[in-house]
């Protein structure tokens, strides 16, 4: 799910991330903030609408920093210095349930009878409404729109009702339906826990002098020189203070189901899932489409930037030559300039640039993670075909995304989702290729490596593992299944 639009007005032809979630403890270091800053800016690529740091100073008292935008935009050494204690977690958003502004912004604080609770989120509940509902009825004052706040106020709730943390923490979390990755942080120290089938990735990490991290990514560790220690597993808590790290299992009957778009898209190529890199993984998928679904052509490219190890591995099954046909412009962030009608038509490109001397008389192989609208495959398929490509054939490392998600990707509605109501024929035909074939869900799955039941992969079969209230289904118009 590249971010592939060619223009200033076109949303990604894809489904949009998840947030990143990341929490340091540590008995030694005063600031942590700024390790939590860097762990941030290391998962940056899950969410960029807003960014967030709350830390725990060692009287209690806890002191938060958050706006709206990129975590390098929003803190600086002056008020990292203002975020003081050995304790902190942080939060990038990407809104998929509550609107974009500041009040939606993590992590969300909330007083309780045993001082302030800190929470980040990862992830999107599908009982949020009746959850809020409830809350609202016991006398709660929510401030925002978000499932997060409703999480934390949950909490809230069974500790003042005279839980303790992990007992108040478990209470709330089976009120709680849907995905969820989260990290708490108390004047004590900071909990993950992940819903019961694991939806959202959760990663434990430990530093030399000790201090325990949570990250939504491995990536998220070794950027603080953190090691690896082992997944935070479906329906498990950790409770991390000074006394170390404890493991209660909140959910008995967990059934692990990661989501299968973590590992082909949203995590980054360099993170450690099933214990290797995803980059092996798609690679794996495009030697997989290879053999699946061959053509005669004279080079293989792959879209910026997911796009590419999977066309490397085509290239390494097929024998066609792989080449860099698209330079991705990296510094590229959100703009509120609006072209004109006239820039608009002329095609300005903000993301993606063709190599004209490569693409030039060249029958193409393009690889790309996936096709949700088919709107700026199309502006990709006429860039490269105006780059002078006398041929354009899309091969898709995953299969057609044919059902919308509601465990914290942005999809839309399943009548705009194109592979929803068009055939494989049909939307070669719309974005304009000389041939176009995905990825069996079979080979998708194959190639981890694991227990292919071990994956939530709904969006292509409609195969929902915790059920979605119809309330919840309206809002994305589920489609009646074609005969």
């Amino acid at each position: 799910m590249t971010e592939s639009c060619l223009t200033f007005d076109e949303p990604p032809d894809s489904p949009e991330e998840a947030c990143g979630v990341f929490g340091v403890f540590s008995l030694q270091a005063e600031n942590v903030a700024k390790l939590t800053y860097f762990g941030l800016y290391a998962l940056q690529h899950r969410g960029q609408e807003s960014a967030g740091i709350t830390s725990f100073d060692s009287d209690g008292t806890s002191y938060t920093h958050k706006d709206m935008g990129l975590v390098s935009q929003i803190f600086n050494e002056k008020n990292l210095n203002t975020l003081p204690g050995n304790i902190a977690i942080g939060h990038n958003r990407y809104s998929t349930t509550g609107s974009s502004k500041i009040a939606n912004a993590q992590p969300v604080v909330v007083p309780t009878r045993l001082g302030s609770l800190a929470l980040a989120h990862n992830g999107n509940l599908v009982n949020t409404a009746n959850l809020r509902d409830e809350l609202l009825a016991q006398g709660h004052e929510l401030s925002s729109s978000s499932d997060s706040e409703g999480i934390a106020f949950a909490i809230a709730e069974a500790v003042n009702n005279g839980e303790n943390w992990i007992g108040g923490i478990t209470t709330a979390l089976r009120r709680c339906q849907g995905a969820f990755s989260l990290v708490m942080a108390t004047s004590e120290g900071i909990i993950g826990a992940r819903d019961g089938y694991g939806i959202r990735p959760l990663v434990i990490g430990q530093t030399e002098d000790g201090s325990y991290v949570l990250s939504s990514e491995t990536c998220g560790l070794d950027i603080i020189g953190a090691q690896y220690v082992r997944d935070v597993n479906a329906g498990e808590l950790v409770w991390i203070d000074k006394s170390g790290l404890t493991s209660h299992q909140w959910l008995i009957e967990a059934l692990p189901k990661l989501c299968v778009f973590e590992m082909i898209y949203f995590a980054r190529p360099d993170s450690v899932m099933n214990g290797e890199s995803l980059y092996s993984y798609r690679m794996r998928l495009g030697k997989a489409l290879a053999i699946e679904s061959a053509v005669d052509a004279d080079l293989v490219i792959g879209v910026p930037d997911s796009g590419i190890p999977a066309a490397i591995g085509y290239s390494q099954v097929s024998g066609i030559p792989y080449a860099e046909g698209l330079i991705k412009n990296r510094y590229v962030g959100r703009t509120f300039i609006q072209p004109t009608q006239a820039m608009r038509e002329s095609g300005i490109r903000m993301k993606l640039n063709p190599l004209k001397d490569v693409l030039s008389g060249k029958r193409v192989i393009v690889i790309d993670d996936s096709i949700v609208r088919g709107t700026t495959s199309r502006k990709l398929v006429q860039a490269l075909r105006d780059a002078g490509a006398t041929e354009v054939h899309m091969r898709i490392s995953s299969p057609p995304v044919t059902h919308p998600c509601f465990y914290g990707i942005d999809t839309d509605s399943q009548d705009q989702l194109i592979a929803a109501t068009k055939s494989v024929a049909a939307i070669a035909k719309i974005i304009n290729v000389d041939s176009l074939a995905y990825l069996t869900r079979e080979s998708m799955l194959k190639e981890t490596n694991v227990n292919t039941g071990n994956f939530c992969s709904a969006c292509f079969s409609g195969d929902y593992p915790i059920p979605i209230p119809d309330r919840l289904k309206r809002t994305k118009l589920i489609l009646e299944p074609q005969l």
